[in-house]
């Protein structure tokens, strides 16, 4: 769901071409329509495209009746704590704590998290053939989703988790060709954007002194590899502020690599990026106080009346937010 003229779309593009893919091409008025015509394995588009997606989930299940509501909702949140319950003991959570867990601690987590997911399994299960399946044939996606393009929200990226349809979120600039980082089948860590691709380096560097910041500290995320572009075209003046003598990008985004725990629930979610919003974006009140409008952002996300927000204040007394309500549901 990109112009053609977009750097993400295009390296999609090219990529499935080589490998003989077949494409469908849509609009935003036909999209669902066509998923559900064409059914692709895969479906490479922005986050709005999957909010879109979830609100139409949720508007159906509003629409049904009391009782079938209320199942559906009630096997929704099985499912996420059964998710969470997996993510726990596979050790595929986030911790920017880089002290290593104390290995009796991390075993009765790991027990817990076990026993309780397999309490929920056979629900969750249940809840996969006879509710999910439906929800998968509604959707039209039959192996994938692929995000890119902006920031895919915790609570849609959850939802598609507890259904069993994966989202393989990534990240990128049209300055890196565009692909650095992403989410693969082997590594699945929700909030993040993966792990760098292949002859990509990332760090993450303090905004004053530029010195590398140990993993689990939040800061500014560098990129080297090939696909980082040579220079901006005729303006050397913005290539230098851009790109340093070492050919590391400044991407002006703010984020964190996962620390390394050999136990613990982030065990293997060593070395995943996780990112929070752009550096440019922290807003500054007159008292003083920074506000990351991200999280508020995403938290208003989550109501089905608001289709998109954008939180306000530089320099002022309090926030604002201009809003763009869902016209469907008003």
């Amino acid at each position: 769901m990109l112009p053609p003229w977009h750097a993400y779309e295009r390296a999609a593009e090219y990529f499935a071409l080589a490998f003989g893919c077949k494409l469908v091409y849509t609009t935003v008025k036909n999209m669902k329509e066509d998923l559900k015509c064409y059914k692709p394995h895969y479906l490479v588009s922005v986050p709005l495209v999957y909010e879109s997606l979830y609100s139409g989930v949720l508007k159906q299940i509003d629409k049904s009746g009391t009782a079938h509501k209320l199942i559906v909702l009630s096997f929704l949140k099985i499912s996420l704590a059964y998710k969470e319950a997996r993510r726990i003991y596979e050790g595929e959570c986030l911790t920017k704590n880089r002290e290593q867990p104390s290995y009796v601690v991390s075993l009765l987590d790991w027990l817990w998290a076990r026993i309780f997911a397999i309490l929920l399994s056979p629900l969750h299960l249940l809840a996969r053939k006879f509710v999910y399946t439906k929800i998968h044939t509604s959707i039209g996606i039959s192996k994938a989703g692929l995000s890119g393009g902006g920031s895919l929200s915790p609570h849609i990226d959850k939802f598609f988790e507890a259904i069993d349809l994966r989202i393989q979120n990534g990240y990128g600039l049209t300055e890196t060709s565009p692909v650095v980082a992403s989410r693969n089948p082997k590594c699945t860590v929700l909030g993040s954007v993966g792990l760098p691709i292949r002859y990509t380096e990332i760090k993450v560097v303090d905004a004053e002194t530029d010195e590398v910041l140990p993993h689990g500290s939040k800061g500014i995320v560098k990129v080297k590899g090939p696909q980082v572009m040579k220079g901006y075209y005729k303006n050397p003046m913005a290539t230098q502020q851009a790109i340093d003598e070492n050919g590391w990008l400044n991407t002006g985004d703010l984020g964190w690599i996962v620390p390394h725990h050999s136990v613990g629930r982030s065990r293997n979610a060593s070395g995943v990026i996780v990112l929070e919003g752009r550096a440019k974006d922290t807003i500054v009140l007159s008292s003083g106080e920074n506000v990351e409008p991200s999280e508020i952002e995403e938290a208003a996300m989550r109501s089905n009346l608001i289709q998109q927000i954008v939180v306000i204040g530089q320099d002022k007394r309090r926030l604002g937010a201009i809003v763009v309500p869902h016209k469907e549901e008003n």
